[in-house]
């Protein structure tokens, strides 16, 4: 474990808080992955956790720093108990890890650590590792509707990891595949960035359409080879849908194409 992490949990430990590593800094750390996004979960509250760093919490009683290269946010122990436009909007802070986990989303973002560097795995998550597979934690379709950014996350993961998405939670996504449509532009563009980032994206191609997300968001291709280049990648897909791009993108996504064509006439 790095330092830097060690000495923050520590310091929650010694003020007498648990403090665990939580979410994708684990599962790639297990994959031989380099991740600098830390995710600390502990039972200090937010107001005890002002006193002990010194900085203030944001508006989801968390608190957000960066450390060197690490992003870094620790969040006590809570449950949500609403959501809106998949915010919550309503929490319960918690008292144990247990109760903690079950509100996060796929077993393979819930493993846990602690300082001394044993793992807790309390949803199998390691289980799911080692067969390749993203499961949800809890009840799917509820899991889906309170945030419906976690069907593109779902895919996103099969796609930059090569894993296989679970059956009852493949078969939940199209059954809920409508849920997209309230997504920002911002953030479909976001996980769509990171799939054709991935030189596996026609997994995520093929898992899109299987889904019947792509034909929601009017979104087509026909042949696409992979560049490192995102917007060489959205310049072979045919966009129907809003998905954010600045006057400068759409500039060179046209002028990617006029040279292409010019290529192949």
């Amino acid at each position: 474990m790095k330092r830097i992490i060690k000495n923050i949990l520590k310091t929650l430990e010694n003020n007498g808080y648990e403090a665990y590593l939580v979410g994708g800094f684990i599962r790639d750390k297990i994959l031989h992955i380099k991740s600098y996004d830390i995710d600390i979960c502990t039972n200090a509250k937010p107001e005890d956790l002002e006193k002990l760093v010194n900085i203030k919490v944001n508006d989801y009683g968390s608190l957000s720093f960066k450390l060197n290269k690490y992003s870094i946010d620790i969040t006590t122990f809570r449950k949500e108990l609403k959501y809106e436009k998949r915010k919550p909007t309503k929490i319960e802070y918690v008292d144990t890890l247990e109760e903690d986990v079950k509100r996060r989303d796929f077993t393979i973002n819930a493993i846990c650590m602690n300082s001394d560097g044993k793992i807790i795995d309390l949803v199998n998550g390691l289980n799911d590792i080692h067969n390749k597979t993203i499961r949800m934690i809890g009840n799917i379709s509820s899991k889906l509707k309170e945030d419906p950014l976690r069907m593109l996350r779902a895919i996103r993961l099969a796609t930059i990891l090569d894993f296989k998405i679970e059956d009852k939670l493949l078969k939940s996504i199209k059954d809920n595949n409508k849920l997209v449509l309230t997504l920002s532009p911002f953030r479909k563009r976001c996980e769509l960035d990171k799939i054709l980032s991935s030189k596996n994206f026609k997994k995520g191609l093929e898992l899109l359409k299987d889904t019947g997300i792509l034909e929601l968001l009017n979104i087509s291709y026909d042949n696409i080879k992979y560049t490192k280049n995102i917007l060489g990648m959205y310049a072979q897909l045919n966009i129907g849908c809003d998905l954010e791009f600045t006057k400068e993108e759409k500039r060179n996504i046209i002028n990617i194409n006029e040279k292409n064509n010019k290529r192949g006439s």
